[in-house]
């Protein structure tokens, strides 16, 4: 069975950067197969982990939903969008990675959002280990994505409104059809610890923090992939000492 970490946190937190860690570890120990979902309309994932892209899920629902006849004959509809969400996939070195996007067209999408639900739910089950980089909200992870993660973790900066932030999607996530089975903090590029016990939501534990990383920054202005990242770097050796938690 898969093992699902979802990923949120408002805009600016570095839930992205450490999506791509989280796939760099889960190559290391070397137990199975590695399914990153950029689930962010903002998708930056791609970039991050070097891949580049054929197509975005949001790219293949408008086509599907615009124009059903572009169905082949005798093939069913359900199959059809399967195979192109088979084909979007972009393997990478250890992992593969898919790219959700938005839908901008004006077709109906009833239908396709039905059936890419149960697709996707098929696909998470091929794969020992699935990481997915939501959006602040987790609407997304419900209607398109899949209707549990094993781990929600709520990525935050070390401020007053990041970790109120942090509290309103942990709220969230209790009021939408996910099932989930451990939440937690993590504080991203921040070099004092916070104190778990001001924190003010039940059932949201600390899990700890990440330090500011000089290389990260380096990496980023440049435009390189984070999987580029000295094995020696601050944020790296910090996530290890926390993986068997998360």
């Amino acid at each position: 069975m898969s093992h699902v970490i979802a990923l949120a946190g408002k805009g600016g937190t570095g839930k992205t950067t450490v999506a791509t860690l989280l796939v760099r570890l889960f190559k290391e120990i070397k137990k199975g197969s590695i399914l990153a979902v950029d689930a962010d309309p903002n998708s930056n994932l791609p970039e991050a982990l070097g891949l580049k892209i054929k197509e975005t899920m949001g790219q293949i629902l408008d086509d599907i939903a615009a124009s059903l006849d572009k169905i082949p004959a005798g093939m069913p509809k359900e199959r059809f969008i399967e195979y192109r969400i088979q084909t979007a996939i972009a393997e990478g070195d250890g992992f593969d990675l898919l790219v959700m996007g938005r839908p901008e067209g004006p077709g109906c999408y009833c239908y396709v959002n039905n059936v890419l639900r149960n697709i996707m739910a098929k696909l998470i089950k091929d794969y020992d280990y699935v990481i997915i980089d939501n959006e602040a909200g987790l609407e997304h992870l419900s209607r398109r994505t899949t209707r549990h993660a094993d781990t929600l973790l709520i990525v935050s900066d070390a401020t007053i409104p990041g970790l109120r932030a942090a509290g309103r999607i942990h709220d969230l996530a209790r009021t939408l059809d996910i099932k989930i089975g451990k939440e937690l903090l993590l504080v991203n590029s921040s070099d004092k610890d916070i104190e778990p016990q001001k924190l003010e939501w039940p059932g949201l534990e600390y899990l700890g923090r990440l330090p500011y990383d000089r290389q990260i920054e380096k990496i980023s202005l440049a435009g390189g992939a984070l999987l580029e990242l000295e094995e020696s770097a601050a944020s790296i050796s910090a996530l290890r000492k926390l993986f068997d938690k998360i």
